[in-house]
């Protein structure tokens, strides 16, 4: 891929997560989840066309806007990690998530799990989590890694490169019955 197309990859995941950052209204040590398919980003079927320079470039929009904003990044891996993802030691810790001994790489995990293993500073994986928002790159279904109750986040941005983006948040479940109040 062209340095031009790289950077517009940037630009546009940037952008895309600070819309989903504006309107999730996330806590200092709270998670959020993204998913990336570099193959997808390439217009290839997922996991057939892996690739570190996408990943780098995705991760070079995410990772910081995610330190800026003193929240936890769980980065998804693929299905031949079974969806194990890439956190922060102290993030496992607060967390009380259990760590696996399995390490991404382009072809078990992904490009964009592994380049961001390299990246965190204390990284460990585990096997699942309940991020408070989430970013999905490429239709990796990072559903079953987010808190209940999901709620999509519509965005002008529909795709980064060639891949389907979706983007969500997470509120608490109301509950109680028609006599109920609830807080904003």
């Amino acid at each position: 891929m062209e340095k031009h197309e790289l950077a517009v990859l940037t630009e546009t995941a940037n952008s895309a997560l600070k819309e989903l950052l504006g309107v999730a209204n996330l806590k200092p040590g709270q998670i959020v989840v993204v998913g990336c398919s570099t193959s997808e980003v390439q217009g290839k079927r997922i996991g057939k066309a892996s690739s570190m320079e996408i990943a780098e470039a995705i991760s070079d929009a995410i990772l910081p806007l995610i330190k800026e904003n003193n929240l936890f990044l769980a980065v998804q891996g693929c299905e031949h990690i079974n969806r194990s993802l890439v956190v922060e030691e102290e993030c496992a810790e607060k967390y009380g998530l259990e760590i696996v001994n399995v390490l991404p790489h382009l072809h078990a995990g992904g490009g964009f799990a592994t380049i961001n293993y390299e990246r965190f500073k204390n990284p460990v994986l585990v096997e699942g989590i309940q991020a408070h928002a989430g970013m999905d790159i490429g239709d990796t279904f990072i559903g079953m890694n987010m808190k209940r109750v999901v709620v999509p986040v519509r965005s002008e941005i529909k795709s980064i490169g060639e891949a389907h983006l979706t983007m969500a948040r997470t509120r608490a479940k109301l509950v109680g019955g028609e006599r109920a109040h609830y807080q904003k």
